[in-house]
């Protein structure tokens, strides 16, 4: 008897800890107790992309020029432009032969491969920014099996990381030039194999690449010629602090400073919570709990959720974090998070030093 009543109350602390609140979808406990968090962004230049774990409280960052292209690890195959350098790619016409494009056969093309040019043309050569890979476009077309349909790209390898003085309370998100190249990309099996070379050169340099389905993508640099590690695993990490190319609705692709974006790709999901003018934002993210939760207000093909929504970087009262709003965040298990960003700025006002605090649910 003395067994069965300790079995019994042991099942019923598990059940106790294992949900929210008893109902037909109990939410799962998070097995940490949230946090302030402040991601190492960088500063003014923001030269890291952060990829922050919400319920292991991890972060791994890497520089944003650690990479030019991710291969996409599922069924598909797609080959994805790093955008937080602003890079951006068009096929050349009848190019079949990656030796034989010189420069003058793209010139005209290189006036139009641009980010930022306030345009809508230039959104056709950058990827769809709502990151709903492997369905959305890609300025790269999906790689084909037939190997005589794949054609040889120019890519804009966008920018280095800016390396002078930034005025207090601006960003800088792009420096020098990084150049051009040319890529073709084909099925190796069940992996890839890219050509690449700059766009002067007569002869080309091959890189052959397996799937690694533990990850979204295989990461490569091209400028190293090797496979990078860069995000990690595709369920250790749910949002990743970024400089973004995003669109402006009639002035086509823009560079965005302060971006957050959530891993849709590996099953995270997201939605904003916006307060009434007549409550305050920190009392209704405080009351916020489990039974709030909306589940079909989770969005799961758009990684811009959060985005740059969060902060006014151009407020009539100087940078702020917008307080009359905060994120519900579920993660690939099935963890729930509330969070609210505290911070856009370190105390001396330099940007690049955000903060946010979360819960689980």
């Amino acid at each position: 008897m003395k067994k069965i009543l300790i079995a019994f109350i042991f099942s019923s602390a598990f059940i106790t800890q294992s949900c929210i609140n008893d109902n037909e979808d109990p939410v799962a406990v998070a097995p940490i107790q949230g946090s302030v968090v402040n991601p190492n962004v960088g500063g003014a230049t923001q030269p890291n992309q952060v990829w922050f774990d919400l319920s292991k409280g991890k972060e791994v960052y890497t520089k944003r020029t650690d990479w030019d292209i991710a291969l996409y690890t599922g069924n598909e195959f797609k080959v994805i432009l790093n955008s937080s350098v602003m890079m951006a790619a068009a096929k050349i016409p009848n190019a079949f032969n990656i030796d034989l494009v010189t420069p003058s056969d793209v010139s005209g093309l290189m006036n139009l491969v641009q980010v930022g040019t306030f345009t809508t043309d230039n959104e056709a050569y950058i990827d769809d920014v709502k990151g709903n890979f492997p369905a959305g476009y890609t300025a790269i077309e999906s790689v084909k099996e037939n190997d005589s349909q794949n054609a040889v790209y120019l890519v804009n390898m966008g920018r280095e990381i800016y390396s002078g003085n930034v005025a207090l309370g601006s960003v800088a998100t792009g420096g020098d030039l990084r150049g051009w190249m040319k890529i073709q990309v084909s099925r190796n099996s069940s992996g890839y194999k890219i050509k690449y070379a700059k766009i002067n050169e007569t002869s080309h340099k091959e890189l052959v690449i397996e799937k690694n389905t533990a990850y979204n993508y295989n990461f490569v640099s091209l400028t190293q010629g090797k496979e990078v590690y860069i995000q990690p695993e595709k369920k250790d990490w749910d949002l990743c602090f970024t400089v973004f190319t995003n669109t402006i609705i009639g002035a086509g692709s823009y560079v965005f400073a302060d971006f957050v974006l959530n891993n849709n790709v590996g099953g995270v999901g997201a939605y904003e919570v916006k307060v009434p003018a007549q409550t305050l934002g920190t009392e209704a993210y405080n009351n916020f709990k489990s039974e709030n939760i909306d589940p079909s207000k989770l969005v799961y093909n758009d990684h811009r959720i959060i985005g740059g929504n969060w902060r006014n970087p151009v407020g009539t009262n100087g940078l702020e974090v917008y307080g009359d709003r905060f994120y519900i965040i579920k993660d690939a298990d099935g963890y729930y998070f509330k969070l609210k960003f505290t911070r856009l700025t370190n105390t001396s006002g330099e940007r690049g030093f955000p903060q946010f605090e979360y819960k689980p649910l």
